[in-house]
């Protein structure tokens, strides 16, 4: 029995390309993180891209703040497996050197870069090398102008900005280009992004920025994010934390599987475990994360320490075990009952049950 999941209407959108990557359209909802290493420290950040990249990232930002991060982006470009967007702030220049050095997007508020003859040579340049752009509206860093007329960052304020900077694209016959409307107030930033939605077709790019540490940006990511997915609003999406970006990215993909919207990897349905458990449920899990990080093929595992609940949530995963007592357990395999397991040691050996489903399942799409 498979799991259930409400069909979500998306929001129609222009399709664009950042890489080899489609964003928008009907094309999967991208995960992206961005890198926190001085970027002209070429080692550090391409390992830390290899990292990201391990755990799913499809897309990787880094910051261009001078000229040694954007000359370090044509080495870093050509060792990364995923598409290079460069964060720039005010410096034309960075932008027009990105372009050449291989970033597949630039992260830019045309507005801010002063003069239109800057804006059309930052455009020339990613005509010339097929970069898109992103148009990267923030409530912490509104436009003088804007803020001057409402006073303070609210929904209006963020998608006047944005619909300003649209404006500066189109009229330089520019149209690869996403939108994100972002705000650490969750309210602030959904509300954006449903206004813009309405306003435009351009793929839109989701977060709620400087969400916080591990645990309180993972939830305010999850609230925010989630809710403007369940309406079908969001194209990509990147979740904010004060730690690594790995994090993000695992964060990431929780938040698209637990809405149906994507499957990467194991995905493990466990019990928070109490006094009927018959294993250590909570280290079982801990270890099998960490363990299985490198596994691709969407694979769903239940792990239950009890008969209680573990039979029915193991009919509806493709590796289930439940706890049976006096260290005998009962393993399901596609929801069925298969065999029996007594006095094993059981995080090496569901790891490799799941390892063996993962290469069936790769396997079969050949």
């Amino acid at each position: 029995m498979e799991r259930l999941y409400q069909k979500i209407d998306r929001r129609k959108s222009n399709t664009i390309k950042v890489g080899k990557v489609s964003v928008g359209g009907n094309s999967p909802i991208s995960v992206q993180t961005m890198t926190n290493t001085i970027t002209s420290d070429i080692k550090s950040t391409i390992a830390q891209i290899e990292r990201v990249t391990k755990v799913g990232a499809d897309l990787v930002r880094v910051s261009i703040p001078d000229q040694d991060s954007s000359k370090a982006l044509k080495q870093i470009s050509k060792k990364s497996k995923i598409p290079i967007i460069a964060d720039i702030h005010f410096h034309y220049k960075r932008a027009i050197e990105s372009a050449i050095n291989g970033a597949s997007c630039l992260r830019i508020n045309p507005g801010n870069i002063g003069s239109k003859e800057k804006i059309r040579e930052i455009i020339k340049a990613a005509k010339d090398n097929n970069c898109s752009m992103r148009i990267g509206v923030n409530g912490g860093s509104l436009e003088k102008k804007i803020l001057e007329k409402y006073k303070e960052p609210n929904p209006e304020a963020l998608v006047e900005s944005a619909l300003n900077n649209i404006k500066i694209l189109e009229d330089n016959n520019f149209f690869d280009f996403k939108i994100s409307v972002k705000a650490s107030d969750i309210f602030l930033a959904t509300k954006a992004y449903e206004i813009l939605a309405d306003k435009c077709m351009y793929p839109l790019h989701l977060g709620i920025t400087e969400a916080g540490a591990k645990r309180t940006g993972s939830i305010k990511s999850s609230i925010g994010i989630g809710k403007l997915l369940l309406m079908g609003i969001g194209d990509t999406i990147r979740v904010s934390l004060s730690d690594e970006p790995e994090e993000e990215v695992r964060v990431g993909y929780e938040i698209l599987q637990s809405l149906g919207l994507r499957h990467r990897g194991v995905r493990i349905i466990s019990c928070p475990s109490c006094a009927r458990q018959e294993f250590q449920v909570i280290e079982t899990v801990k270890n099998l994360e960490r363990l299985l990080e490198d596994v691709s093929e969407p694979i769903t595992v239940s792990i239950i320490g009890c008969v209680v609940n573990g039979p029915g949530e193991a009919t509806m995963t493709q590796i289930g075990i439940t706890g049976g007592g006096k260290n005998t357990h009962m393993i399901y395999l596609d929801g069925k009952k298969n065999h029996r397991i007594k006095d094993k040691e059981l995080v090496p050996y569901l790891e490799k049950l799941i390892r063996n489903k993962a290469k069936e399942i790769s396997k079969n799409k050949i």
